[in-house]
């Protein structure tokens, strides 16, 4: 089972760029609304502060599901395991739930580092393993590298972008997707078709979109400071989007707009 499907986890709040009070802030608003489920990263600097509001919250073990990511600069037998502890001790935590690689090595090897994954949840330091940023291909050739189970592959989606070869690679490979950027940095709103798709449902545009994502079988993760928006993200299970609708969206993917480009990420593989 896809864990980000269990309890309310198909909606994670993320947490980047946020630290200091304004991301204890947001993720109490997030706990009242009903989020159990956060996401951070050894690259976001905030694992720290993400553990200190969790404490605060004071959420039983199991009720909570906590994702964070593994920096390039750790992928080595050296640093790999010595990170993931040091995120666990700033996390306040004995495991994660969710352990990923933030990006694919720069060099496109991705077996050592996918070993050294493994070898994290096999010393039960995290529940369940997976990647981001990976191509199909790195997909394809990720489940003949290690026999633990990919719970996810996450990854830049929204409406604005077609991400078919990699829906087509998770339906494949078993490896499920889960989005970032979820409405394109805001990007969305300067289309009309998803505020009037809304008014038919009495939803917004922002929830139209995620409500897509959700139909499209991949997990969301949101971000925001206000209230009302945090609460409004987390209130896309109540309605359904018919096949009309779903087309109508699935056919603004041709827009092609991208965030995560190699120029604002030199590092990043070539994208399907």
């Amino acid at each position: 089972m896809n864990i980000y499907f269990q309890g309310t986890n198909q909606r994670t709040f993320g947490t980047f760029p946020l630290t200091g009070e304004e991301l204890r802030n947001a993720m109490v608003h997030a706990a009242e609304v009903g989020y159990r489920s956060f996401d951070t990263a050894q690259m976001y600097g905030n694992e720290e502060e993400t553990g200190s509001a969790l404490a605060e919250l004071g959420f039983k073990r199991d009720e909570i599901c906590i994702t964070t990511k593994v920096h390039p600069d750790n992928f080595t037998a050296e640093a790999f395991l010595l990170s993931v502890e040091e995120s666990l001790k700033k996390l306040q935590l004995d495991y994660v739930d969710v352990l990923l690689l933030h990006w694919p090595p720069a060099d496109g090897d991705i077996a050592p580092s996918l070993k050294l994954l493994e070898k994290a949840h096999e010393a039960g330091l995290a529940r369940n393993i997976g990647v981001s940023n990976y191509t199909a291909k790195m997909m394809r050739d990720a489940t003949q590298i290690i026999e633990t189970p990919i719970v996810t592959n996450q990854v830049e989606f929204h409406p604005l972008l077609n991400q078919d070869i990699l829906l087509a690679a998770a339906s494949e490979t078993g490896i499920p997707l889960s989005s970032y950027c979820s409405v394109a940095r805001g990007e969305v709103f300067k289309h009309a078709i998803f505020a009037e798709i809304g008014a038919a449902y009495q939803k917004s545009a922002a929830q139209v979109v995620l409500r897509w994502i959700l139909q499209k079988g991949v997990s969301i993760n949101t971000m925001s400071t206000k209230r009302a928006n945090i609460e409004a993200n987390f209130d896309v299970m109540d309605f359904t989007l018919s096949n009309i609708d779903m087309a109508r969206i699935d056919a603004m993917t041709q827009t092609g707009f991208r965030i995560v480009t190699s120029d604002l990420v030199p590092w990043a593989p070539d994208w399907d």
